[in-house]
């Protein structure tokens, strides 16, 4: 538990600590307006790129040990980058960014298979730490750049100090990270484990239901970029100083906190998930609005508002890969391919916001395009939402892009025809209200 939240407090930071200093860091290393967009883009960009291998090397070298090279690399990243930015900013961030996608991806499905009746919990607790270490990030950022005299290799790489300590308490854990094998806990119920086979990839692209999931997690992860990389930004062309929209972006953070470990662990009661996903799209679109057109005396509470909009959605899609999935490796499965595709979305988000704006000299267009988006959100969530799993071992046959799991008994959004016990709800043999097991359904 103490390494999961290790590795979850270094999920964020590297990419919350820049947006406060961008015009600090534009200024010092001499970088265009539109440089800086693709700054902000690049962790986007390298998830999406990085989370399609993350499951095909955790099957090769195991779940622990691909974490542990993870935070290696994104202490080396991000000391990379501090010690010589004018060189190595780029290098160094896709580094870090990689290791993070590769974290990303795995914790959620490590979790499921080592401690499944407690996932929505664990998940809650992971991105409760995920979240604190974005808010000490961004409070620290500016005042560390005002009180070093403007040191841009401490701005960019003081965060490895936490990376590599997260390192050091996962060392623990390698003992049971040997060659990824098969095990009760990774395969369905009915199939037996052999030390000599590796878990297999299960084909999760060809349902429905795990689109929906993907549309869900990239939608999410490109309005929470988009505002991380250029909200500060956005409130200073309001007349805010620099030191208080770090403050905001903070808070936004401690919004984040606010239903953090509340919403997995709900979630993980609800057969369906359609009351929280409505009022986590209603409270991040009414966050945005309000901070960016509302007076800014409130401006504190529309941050909070924000926040807690942007971690209730992360909270779900993270859930949703491992609810609607039945066992450890379609979980795997389901999470690289949900933030391989998803965070490829996502990329669009900061860099449409800023060049839009670059276009345009103004921020109504590519605000505008984000509330779009929210919609988009808004309806793959409704979706991902409906109770179901994935098939527990593909079948061959028709399944095509347009099946939602559903078996023979009718257009449901649960398991194919994977024997007997499937039914059109999504079942594959036992099944539970609850969070998908070993061999369970969601």
């Amino acid at each position: 538990m103490t390494g999961v939240i290790a590795l979850g407090y270094n999920l964020r930071g590297s990419i919350t600590s820049l947006p406060p200093v961008f015009p600090e860091l534009q200024a010092s290393l001499h970088l265009s307006a539109a440089t800086v967009s693709v700054l902000a883009a690049t962790p986007v960009i390298c998830f999406g790129v990085v989370s399609g291998f993350a499951a095909a090397l955790a099957r090769r070298a195991g779940e622990e040990r691909v974490l542990f090279v993870a935070m290696v690399a994104l202490a080396a990243g991000l000391v990379a980058r501090g010690a010589a930015p004018s060189v190595l900013l780029f290098p160094g961030t896709i580094l870090a960014s990689g290791a993070i996608a590769v974290m990303n991806v795995l914790l959620s499905s490590l979790i499921k298979r080592r401690w499944p009746e407690r996932a929505g919990f664990l998940i809650g607790l992971y991105i409760t730490a995920l979240s604190s270490g974005a808010i000490v990030a961004s409070l620290v950022s500016v005042p560390l750049w005002q009180a070093s005299g403007g040191s841009v290799a401490l701005t960019l790489g003081w965060l490895a100090g936490p990376a590599a300590l997260g390192a050091l308490i996962w060392l623990p854990q390698l003992s049971r990270g040997g060659a990824a094998r098969r095990t009760r806990d990774d395969l369905p119920s009915g199939v037996e484990p052999s030390v000599r086979q590796p878990v297999p990839r299960v084909p999760v692209h060809r349902y429905a239901l795990a689109w929906y999931v993907t549309i869900f997690m990239g939608m999410q992860s490109l309005l929470y970029y988009a505002a991380l990389s250029w909200l500060p930004t956005m409130l200073r062309d309001r007349a805010v100083s620099a030191d208080y929209a770090g403050d905001l972006l903070a808070l936004m953070g401690v919004g984040n906190l606010a239903v953090s470990l509340v919403i997995p662990v709900v979630a993980q009661r609800m057969r369906s998930q359609l009351l929280l996903v409505v009022p986590t799209v209603i409270a991040l679109a009414a966050g945005l609005a309000g901070l960016l057109y509302a007076p800014l005396g409130g401006a504190v509470g529309w941050a909070l508002l924000l926040g807690a909009g942007q971690n209730a959605a992360l909270a779900l899609a993270i859930f949703f890969t491992a609810a609607r999935t039945p066992h450890a490796a379609a979980a795997a499965s389901l999470s690289s391919l949900a933030q391989s595709v998803g965070y490829l979305l996502a990329a669009a988000g900061p860099l449409e916001v800023g060049l839009l704006h670059s276009a345009t000299g103004s921020w109504t267009a590519p605000v505008a395009v984000l509330f779009v988006l929210t919609g988009v959100l808004l309806v793959s969530g409704v979706l991902a939402a409906r109770p179901g799993v994935i098939p527990a071992v593909a079948m061959s046959g028709p399944t095509g892009p347009g099946r939602t799991g559903s078996g023979p008994t009718g257009p449901g959004t649960g398991s194919g025809p994977t024997g007997s016990g499937s039914t059109g709800s999504g079942s594959t043999g036992s099944s539970t209200a609850g969070p998908a097991t070993a061999g369970g359904a969601a």
